[in-house]
């Protein structure tokens, strides 16, 4: 168990380079003789750098050092295998895991795989929902289009937390859709604490941020192209394969890492509706930092996070690297 204590240079790195940001800004309005537009992106760099470059920084330092600050690969490992510290600890105590009948614990990858399973699932319903949705809004003809946006947008001002919790009075035992079906005579279902419900808050949760990339795309799109393609002796089917489609894939790459990066390190959803059944990555780091009080290895497990949603969106990039749709003609 180690407490959280920043580490001894952070402070002084910290002060070295808020020093030197200040030098660039005066050495950039001398060069520039006075002050130009691109100087007002200071304050934004100097944000990004304190609130997301050092926080990075000093997760990678906590990930590759142990509660001493002595370089370790150990962190990782208690990834690997979720018993690594209980087993080294019989070890030193002289006892054989082995003879214990202690083998690797699988717990960390095997909430890993859940947790890219889930996000999977809810990133593909989405997907399919999100995209008829965000289709027919676009269509010029469609008059309640606007409407459809607003309702979409609506649930948005509620708060994140207030969202999920509202779900509870819908899927518990007693919950409406439970008293629903007792009052027409159908027995009631165990809605809550599964990874249906999960998937279900995150579904409710995460569709919007797939409609409304797709929607500003298709929105924006110019119907000459359609046009074009329907003159051409198209069917509608192949128009939209061949032209609507592969012109709206920018708005579905958004729409997809808008949708699996959330899903994949969510907490607080499992926790609501899995009602501690179910347990996803983020809720696996939160309790390594918050209840085991382990700051080296949640780090870990937040970097190794990191890699994973960096290598998904290189992958997704790859798709429609120049954010054109060209990857689908």
């Amino acid at each position: 168990m180690t407490s959280f204590q920043a580490p001894a240079w952070s402070v002084p790195v910290l002060i070295a380079a808020f020093v030197i940001f200040i030098g660039l800004v005066i050495f950039y309005v001398i060069k520039s003789r006075g002050i130009r537009r691109p100087l007002f992106a200071m304050p934004y760099t100097a944000w990004v750098a304190l609130f997301t470059v050092i926080p990075c920084l000093l997760i990678a330092y906590y990930a590759f050092t142990d509660a001493a600050g002595r370089f370790t690969l150990d962190n990782f490992k208690s990834f690997w295998d979720s018993d690594y510290e209980m087993n080294r600890e019989l070890i030193e105590m002289g006892m054989d895991p082995a003879e214990l009948g202690f083998g690797r614990g699988t717990v960390n990858v095997d909430t890993l795989v859940y947790s890219l399973w889930m996000a999977l699932l809810c990133t593909v319903i989405c997907l399919a929902l999100g995209y008829p949705a965000a289709y027919i809004m676009a269509d010029r003809e469609f008059r309640l289009g606007a409407t459809i946006v607003v309702l979409f947008i609506i649930p948005m001002w509620m708060n994140f937390l207030l969202r999920t919790i509202a779900w509870m009075s819908l899927l518990e035992d007693n919950g409406l859709i439970n008293n629903f079906l007792a009052s027409i005579g159908l027995p009631r279902l165990r809605l809550m604490y599964n990874s249906g419900a999960v998937l279900m808050g995150m579904i409710y949760n995460y569709l919007p941020f797939m409609v409304f990339p797709i929607y500003n795309v298709l929105n924006k799109m110019d119907l000459k192209y359609s046009e074009a393609a329907m003159d051409l002796g198209a069917s509608p089917i192949k128009t939209f394969l061949k032209v609507t489609l592969p012109l709206s894939l920018p708005g579905v790459v958004s729409g997809i890492t808008m949708v699996f990066m959330p899903s994949v390190t969510t907490f607080f959803i499992p926790r609501v509706l899995g009602g501690g059944n179910t347990e996803m990555f983020g809720d696996l780091i939160e309790r390594t930092f918050l209840t085991a009080n382990n700051w080296n290895v949640g780090s870990a497990l937040s970097l190794i996070m990191m890699v994973l949603i960096l290598l998904s969106l290189g992958l997704l990039r790859k798709v429609d690297p120049e954010g054109e749709g060209e990857g689908m003609l």
